[in-house]
């Protein structure tokens, strides 16, 4: 006797078919409009879902939901650490502790104190809702740090945020998930718990990357590694980084996170696909779970409007707008870099996924959380979504995004095809021809440098073709790459 129904399989996996063709598909084209990826793929997920075609219904208890979760959450903590940016967190390490401590704790307080007020929550399960929601969502940040124009001190605030407040508030999450157990929160327990979270988890983690990065040197030197198994071993040791700390009643997250981050500080020298194949991967199973909470849960959230759910979801999305603008006064950070990192705190699935975690645990009233979650993810994708709309249409004025092919009359302005003056340059942009400029600087030029071209795109020189998919370049435009 078995639960294995082979139609809800197929629809399953029909379903996953489309998230991924329709992701690459439209890559491109939500890459250059800075639509939010969430909002297609929740609409997606509407369409599929009982109030669409009916072809996939996700509940909250659902063993898929949990399975995708985990794994969701588990490779974008792992992706998040291993791409840190070390050097931007050097250069602007106040800025970088100004965000994780008052722009993710304080937030976390404030949030969790409106929870409890307003909601009547108890207070365990208010922290929990605090963490979560101080959470900010890693693919539409993502989709913000691609662009260009996006100034320095704004990426690396912003990407310091993605990549490490979830390893901030997660904490957070699992010792409150202690004070709820039916037999009642011992301290004996909650130690416990914070030994499993803070030490056991992540030198678990860090042994796995040790390993696994000595094991990936070792066999490259002696036999060498085909690349397309190279780009899956990242999938490899984020699993076994999970799977190792679980194994011994350990955060599995926290292993992950701590795996990655050790990869990171090992240095070694990775493949390109190492690191883009995992991110792809992570946001594939991102946007996949988008797909399966829009069925029906995400919607829940309209369910739960009321004065005090409004209230409260005022407080939650903009106590941080008001804290970090509190806090970045005091800072040398540019206007245009402050407004940005203030206003621009998308909150989407990585809340939901850590609210998901005490209602997986079976925590008693952790259900009641997720329709009060709900409610501010559909609000911060409509907000915040906004703003990602009209920051990349900025851009697209600035660039020229005009599309048309150069006139073959137009390209008799440049004397060669492989170099060009500056009075070249500027005479194409006075023609209006639609021009890119490259800044393909080292790694060491331009993470050593105050000053970038006005406009330019940054385009890694290790990996060029990738760094221009990426950008969603034009293939009929002129490109321009300077390096100094």
């Amino acid at each position: 006797m078995t639960d294995f129904n082979p139609a809800i399989f197929t629809t399953t996996m029909a379903v996953l078919g489309v998230v991924i063709v329709v992701a690459s598909l439209l890559s491109g084209l939500l890459e250059r409009r800075a639509v939010p990826p969430v909002a297609v793929f929740l609409l997606l997920g509407l369409a599929v879902g009982p109030l669409g075609l009916g072809l996939l219904d996700v509940g909250l208890q659902s063993t898929a939901l949990g399975a995708i979760a985990t794994l969701s959450l588990t490779l974008v903590l792992f992706t998040d650490a291993l791409t840190i940016d070390r050097a931007g967190i050097r250069a602007n390490l106040r800025l970088a502790v100004l965000i994780l401590g008052p722009g993710t704790l304080l937030v976390t307080g404030l949030i969790g104190l409106a929870a409890w007020w307003l909601l009547e929550l108890h207070p365990a399960l208010a922290a929990i809702l605090g963490a979560a929601l101080a959470s900010t969502d890693p693919v539409m940040m993502r989709a913000l740090l691609r662009q260009s124009a996006v100034p320095r001190s704004a990426r690396v605030a912003l990407g310091v945020e993605s990549g490490l407040n979830d390893v901030v508030v997660l904490p957070v999450v699992l010792v409150a998930m202690a004070f709820l157990e039916p037999a009642g929160a011992t301290a004996a327990g909650v130690g416990r718990v914070g030994l499993n979270v803070l030490l056991l988890g992540p030198i678990a983690g860090a042994l796995i990357g040790f390993v696994a990065v000595r094991l990936l040197e070792a066999m490259r030197a002696r036999f060498g590694l085909r690349r397309d198994y190279e780009s899956l071993y990242v999938i490899g040791v984020a699993l076994a980084a999970y799977a190792a700390a679980e194994s011994v009643h350990a955060s599995g997250f926290m292993a992950a996170f701590a795996a990655g981050l050790t990869i990171a500080f090992l240095d070694v020298e990775l493949c390109d696909c190492f690191h883009d194949y995992g991110e792809a991967t992570s946001e594939m199973f991102l946007l996949f779970a988008f797909v399966a909470l829009g069925t029906s849960l995400i919607w829940e959230g309209l369910g739960a409007i009321s004065w005090q759910s409004l209230s409260f979801a005022g407080i939650a999305l903009f106590a941080r707008s008001l804290v970090l603008w509190t806090a970045l006064r005091w800072t040398s950070v540019d206007p245009e870099s402050k407004s940005l990192i203030i206003w621009f705190g998308p909150r989407a699935l990585s809340s939901v996924l850590l609210v998901l975690l005490p209602v997986f645990a079976g925590v008693p009233n952790a259900a009641a959380l997720f329709p009060v979650c709900a409610l501010i993810v559909l609000l911060s994708v409509v907000i915040h979504g906004g703003m990602l709309m009209k920051w990349g249409g900025r851009l697209s004025e600035a660039g020229g995004l005009r599309g048309r092919s150069p006139r073959a009359s137009d390209r008799d302005v440049v004397g060669s095809s492989e170099l060009i003056t500056i009075d070249e340059y500027r005479e194409l942009v006075r023609i209006k021809e639609p021009v890119r400029l490259l800044d393909v600087r080292s790694p060491s030029s331009y993470e050593g440098a105050d000053l970038q071209a006005s406009g330019s795109i940054r385009t890694d020189p290790r990996r060029p073709v990738e760094s221009a998919a990426a950008a969603a370049l034009p293939k009929s435009d002129w490109l321009i790459a300077y390096c100094a």
